[in-house]
């Protein structure tokens, strides 16, 4: 027999080494384990692969790509795979591409969780709580308190998007991950706002981005440390809310206004970029000049009137109008009304002006004066009573007063007062316009003449004249006097020339008695009259008429013919 050569028999036994090696390469493949295997065939839908067994396992396309994303794969390209079973029912090898990846992420996902670094992922969904983001094939929680540093109303525009995360707890037995953004976001913040402080100057101005809104002002972004823009720094024009003029997201420019670098407070500013409206404010609106604004906001003292963007002043309720006194401004203008004002002065190291909006509308009392002068009549209606007058309404919107002295020359003030009653229609005549405190007077009895001027047209101071008595007093005794029917008042020391004699209780009502008109005051409408200053009168006389000083007679024995002379002219002493 012949043998085989040598040559022969070590090629077989290559042949044999390798087939050998091969087969103990396959039987090492175990299930639960991730293996290399090659891409034989790729399918519309699946994938054919060859990892060493005695079959080949399909794995489905979308396995090998991230959602979204195309497959980029082709034939005799090595993969990882998980081997799920040996042989299926139809004896072909189960595998996973995608279990193969969570085990390569879930291996690198341990490293990282110890070693404190940061993991790469996309939020693919939403979950009660927070969102689910695939980190390379091993799916983790993300808490909604972890998604950014403020609450994040919608993460729309976050999916999709590659983000780093930082692992706050992992259990690979359970399969449970929770990750943070915020925390990467909170510890790059921290870098920046380290290096941002530093380089920080009050004047610097910086771009920024609108991160919040609030009543009083807006938070914005300087790139990892935020200032606040207040309301009032927004622009040099009123603003009420930030919301009008900022949105968040907002791009914009300011300037540092304030740096506290202990508290890290910053205070930012956008007006001060511009330039301010108030310098040369004096000259754009001089006193007593008139201009046209919008009315942006009121208050119980007033209103404010936007004259230009920037500049505003306010109308004081004492100076809206002529007539309305005490009243609300709401009840005068409205907000965003356009309306003429006065510059009634102005302030600029107090950014202050003073406008009028009833300077631009003419005096209802100069008016009123020169529709009607002193001495004219005048009609309206009773607006009301007090003790000390009647208030009559005029033309106008003004009022009138009649004080209660000039209601009537004969009834006493507090009585004719008590004839009048709100709505009554009443004739006055103008006694007096003052248009500078804004009173009227007027009065009702000036319409007739005073009877007291009628009935003393005759009676002059040192006239005798007879009474006769209406009323005793306590001082003294009033009077009727015959001549025109005044009256008067004879003071109990004016009497008697005799001060035995100056008792009131001598006199009664309807008693006659002769005296001397010593006083006629037509503004006070008094007549005073004395009964002892007729009597001394009439002594002197006679003194003059029937004796001397030198005669040696006695007071007596010349006034008892003097009397008797003015009684019947007989002289019993003759």
């Amino acid at each position: 027999m012949t043998q085989p050569s040598t040559t022969t028999r070590g090629a077989k036994d290559d042949s044999f080494a390798a087939l050998f090696e091969e087969y103990a390469g396959r039987i090492d493949v175990a299930e639960g384990s991730v293996v290399k295997g090659r891409v034989v065939e790729v399918g519309s839908e699946s994938v054919l692969i060859d990892v060493g067994l005695k079959a080949e396992g399909r794995v489905s396309l979308r396995e090998f790509a991230a959602p979204g994303q195309p497959v980029n794969l082709a034939v005799g390209d090595e993969v990882e795979v998980y081997v799920e079973r040996l042989e299926d029912r139809n004896g072909e090898a189960m595998l996973s591409r995608e279990k193969a990846r969570r085990e390569e992420s879930w291996n690198h996902l341990e490293t990282a969780f110890k070693d404190t670094t940061k993991v790469a992922g996309y939020i693919v969904g939403r979950v009660k709580g927070g969102f689910t983001v695939d980190l390379g094939g091993a799916l983790a929680f993300l808490p909604g308190s972890q998604v950014d540093i403020r609450p994040v109303r919608d993460v729309t525009g976050l999916m999709g998007d590659k983000h780093e995360f930082q692992i706050l707890k992992m259990d690979r037995r359970r399969g449970n991950i929770v990750v943070s953004r915020r925390a990467v976001l909170e510890e790059s913040r921290a870098e920046q706002r380290n290096e941002l402080v530093a380089s920080l100057r009050e004047g610097q101005v910086l771009d920024g981005v609108v991160k919040n809104i609030t009543d009083y002002g807006a938070f914005v972004d300087l790139g990892g440390v935020d200032g606040l823009l207040h309301v009032t720094d927004i622009a040099w024009r009123r603003i009420n809310h930030p919301s009008e003029a900022l949105n968040i997201g907002h791009q914009v420019k300011v300037q540092v206004i304030r740096f506290n670098p202990e508290t890290q407070r910053i205070s930012l500013g956008m007006k001060q970029l511009l330039a301010d409206p108030w310098d040369g404010v004096q000259a754009k609106y001089p006193a007593s000049a008139k201009f046209k604004g919008r009315v942006t906001n009121m208050t119980d003292y007033g209103a404010f009137v936007e004259l230009e963007p920037g500049i505003e002043g306010l109308v004081h309720v004492s100076e809206m109008s002529w007539v309305k006194k005490n009243v609300h401004p709401g009840k005068i203008v409205s907000t965003s009304q356009e309306v003429e004002v006065m510059v009634l002065d102005v302030d600029p190291d107090k950014r202050r002006i003073s406008l009028g909006l009833k300077q631009c509308l003419e005096n209802p009392w100069e008016m009123f004066l020169r529709d009607h002068p002193v001495g004219s009549e005048v009609a309206g209606e009773v607006k009301n009573t007090t003790e000390f007058g009647v208030f009559v309404g005029l033309t106008g919107d003004i009022d009138g007063m009649i004080h209660l002295t000039d209601l009537s020359w004969d009834v006493p003030g507090e009585q004719a007062v008590a004839n009048f009653k709100k709505g009554d229609q009443v004739k006055a005549k103008v006694l007096d316009v003052d248009v500078e405190k804004e009173r009227i007077s007027l009065g009702i009895k000036q319409l007739a003449n005073d009877p007291f001027t009628t009935a003393t047209d005759k009676i002059v101071k040192g006239a005798v004249v007879t009474c006769t008595v209406t009323k005793v007093l306590d001082g003294g005794v009033e009077v009727a006097i015959a001549e025109g029917g005044a009256t008067g008042f004879i003071r109990k020391g004016d009497l008697s020339r005799d001060r035995s004699e100056q008792r009131v209780d001598r006199f009664a009502v309807s008693d006659k008695i002769d005296a001397k008109v010593t006083s006629v005051d037509r503004a006070s409408r008094k007549i005073g009259l004395s009964v002892k200053a007729l009597e001394i009168e009439e002594e002197k006389r006679a003194m003059a008429e029937f004796g001397s000083a030198d005669s040696g007679a006695t007071l007596g024995d010349i006034l008892a013919p003097a009397m008797g002379h003015a009684k019947g002219g007989k002289d019993e002493t003759a």
